[in-house]
């Protein structure tokens, strides 16, 4: 249960900022550096560029947590020598037509024959600064991934050597904390959703002897002073990064190493600079909210969503598997003037607008070697016979945003790739196209990753800043959740009624999952035609025939809604049902992305409460509950709002009505609604609360 302390708190810690906001801040004075803003701050001992951890301070609660500085934050296999060049300069970063702006602050030193490069980002109003590493030059070492003993393999401790584990891999941060009270969580995520379906593991523990933790998010508590620190990897989930050593993060008592730097010493240029993954830390005190809160808040200053741009309800034939056998002018025309009805923004032309033919295609094809057809990404005329403008002035007329398909070629290591941003350019040059679902990638070593994020950057620079990425993460290796954050959204995951593998609640539970740590604002999440193959669910209770069409498309407003479908194959009676709803939310949708957005209610099971909470200020915001096919036509749900607190509720859509409550002492409120599978979404005043 959420208590009401916590909640409390993290309403301070969201809003708070307002009031002691502090410029972002880099000091080199004398041998101490100092990095931060009004929320963090870091110290180190600069020597010579090989930073060394002195303290971190939590500056909202007054907390800091000393570290015992005796050996340089990054640790480096081989390189035993003591640093030298050491250097130390700063710049501040403009916001863009992305991204909010930063203060950046590099240091860098040189260790025998490599040099090393440190470039912080450190955001106003955030408790969290990111940093990412570079190394050029000749490692020593053979190998920076090293070995990691199993804890069953390492022999009996009768003596305080004998506890001792020896680590031979590239750690990218070290933290070294006193005491023995040091509480936990890491969280693993999975993604190639094709073939999962439950895409994070957490795993709580108190820190003991060397171990070995694998995952994104590390949160660290000292149960003695209550200050929390957290480590966020921006890489690839942990079974698709390269060059992985088994784990992300280390820790031994008080003792913390981040590991899985994406790279092996062979693969350091000497003239050039190669990065590691990046990564975040932050501060927090309280419970889970307050860390998932901190999180966030970094979270939000990495892609400024624009209503227009980002803001979509998309549709994308792919879901009814009619896959690039559909795909004509005529077809075409007749989805636009169906979504234009029905208030679709993005209307996206999947795999078979070009000419070119895929390892998707119905008629063969394959993924690679994709420019040895230069033709490849020109829409033909045999699909086209009007030229491929018409469908585009077309969709320009009715008020939807035409969105295509795209896949690089990834025969060695991308290596057309300078060919695929010309094609992309071109794209747009030519008929405005600047929103493109990325599919078919293969991320195999450093120079692939480096050249697919070349791709991104050309594009978002030939169209200043305009162009979205809809980054599929479903199959092979990709970037995951906290990769390529700032170029777009997640697209999530197929599911098929065709396969019996799409089920509202997976997918509302695949959605509240994730969205503890994902902002869900940046996810595209499906709802599919619940008409379509209902004789392959006979007898399955969760059959998508059994839920409302309104109420697919409701579990994903937390979300980018994606309409995974043929619009044309709708029926008068599901577009009486969806259209009013789709024009509703489009009203607050944008104002509804702008909160932070987390899970509330019970896990998605069928039979649950469940939903999400949109916190927009101490006293405002959304919420959307869901009643699954659960028996009881009332629940009381905690939210995140603080033990009596009187709260007015304002029916938006799905069955809520206006009402009022006031949260018992674990934060809980009635909600009521009248039919299974049915949601409410309201937007909540608080008119009172208890401090």
């Amino acid at each position: 249960m959420i208590k009401i302390a916590r909640i409390a708190f993290f309403l301070f810690m969201v809003f708070i900022s307002c009031s002691l906001l502090a410029e972002p801040y880099a000091k080199l004075e004398g041998n101490i550096l100092k990095i931060g803003n009004g929320e963090i701050e870091r110290k180190f001992d600069f020597n010579a560029g090989d930073l060394k951890t002195l303290s971190i301070t939590d500056k909202k609660s007054g907390t800091t947590t000393l570290s015992d500085g005796k050996r340089p934050d990054l640790l480096i296999p081989g390189e035993t020598q003591k640093a030298s060049g050491g250097y130390f300069k700063k710049k501040v970063v403009e916001d863009s037509e992305i991204r909010k702006g930063w203060l950046e602050c590099e240091t860098g030193f040189k260790k025998g024959g490599i040099r090393v490069k440190r470039i912080f980002r450190i955001y106003e109003d955030s408790p969290a600064i990111a940093c990412r590493v570079y190394f050029s030059g000749a490692p020593k070492a053979a190998s920076w991934i090293g070995a990691q003993k199993a804890a069953v393999d390492r022999k009996n401790i009768e003596s305080a050597s004998a506890a001792k584990v020896k680590n031979s891999v590239l750690a990218l941060d070290s933290l070294s904390f006193p005491g023995k009270h040091w509480r936990l969580l890491s969280v693993e995520f999975f993604d190639a959703t094709d073939h999962v379906n439950t895409y994070l593991r957490e795993y709580s523990c108190l820190s003991y002897r060397p171990a070995q933790h694998r995952g994104n998010l590390l949160f660290m508590e000292n149960a003695e002073t209550g200050a929390g620190i957290f480590w966020l990897k921006e890489s690839p989930c942990s079974a698709v990064q390269l060059a992985y050593p088994g784990a992300d993060f280390l820790s031994d008592f008080g003792r913390f190493n981040l590991v899985g730097a994406g790279l092996d010493s062979p693969d350091v240029s000497r003239d050039e600079w190669t990065p590691a993954y990046g990564y975040v830390f932050g501060v927090w005190r309280g419970g889970e909210t307050e860390r998932l809160a901190a999180l966030r808040r970094y979270q939000k200053k990495l892609r400024i969503l624009k209503p227009g741009r980002d803001e979509m309800v998309m549709a994308n034939t792919w879901g009814d598997r009619g896959r690039d056998t559909k795909v004509t002018e005529s077809f075409c025309m007749g989805e636009i003037a169906r979504a234009a009805k029905i208030g679709v923004t993005h209307f996206q032309i999947d795999d078979g607008w070009q000419e070119g033919k895929s390892g998707n295609s119905a008629y063969g094809g394959s993924f690679k070697n994709i420019w040895d057809n230069p033709e490849y990404w020109t829409p033909p005329k045999t699909k086209y016979p009007n030229g491929f403008m018409k469908v585009v002035e077309a969709a320009k007329k009715a008020g939807v945003e035409l969105c295509l398909w795209f896949s690089s070629s990834v025969q060695d290591d991308f290596a057309d790739w300078e060919k695929d941003v010309a094609a992309l350019n071109r794209l747009f040059d030519d008929y405005g196209i600047r929103t493109f679902k990325i599919d078919g990638l293969k991320i195999t070593s450093k120079l692939g990753e480096e050249r697919v994020r070349s791709i991104y950057d050309s594009v978002l620079g030939h169209t200043r800043g305009r162009a979205v990425f809809n980054l599929d993460v479903m199959a092979g290796r990709r970037g995951g959740y906290f990769s390529y954050n700032e170029y777009g959204n997640i697209f999530l995951e197929n599911r098929y009624t065709d396969w019996r593998n799409y089920y509202p609640y997976w997918t509302l539970r695949n959605l509240w999952m994730v969205s503890k740590y994902v902002p869900p604002e940046r996810l595209q999440i499906e709802f599919l035609n619940n008409a379509r193959n209902s004789e392959k669910y006979e007898g399955d209770i969760f059959a998508p025939s059994n839920y409302d069409l309104g109420y697919l498309f409701a579990i994903t407003m937390a979300a980018q809604p994606l309409a995974w479908m043929e619009l044309t194959s709708l029926s008068d009676g599901q577009l009486e049902i969806l259209e009013p709803l789709v024009r509703r939310y489009l009203k607050f949708s944008a104002d509804f992305h702008k909160g932070i957005i987390l899970p509330i209610g019970d896990e998605p099971s069928g039979c649950s409460w469940t939903g999400f909470q949109s916190a927009l200020s101490p006293s405002s915001g959304y919420v959307v509950v869901y009643r699954e096919m659960n028996g009881s036509p009332d629940a009381k749900i905690a939210l995140r709002l603080g033990g009596g607190a009187s709260v007015e509720f304002e029916p938006l859509m799905g069955d809520a009505k206006a009402f009022s409550g006031t949260a018992d002492s674990e934060g809980r409120i009635k909600f009521s609604l009248p039919k299974k599978n049915s949601f409410g979404l309201w937007k909540y005043r608080v008119l009172s609360a208890k401090r």
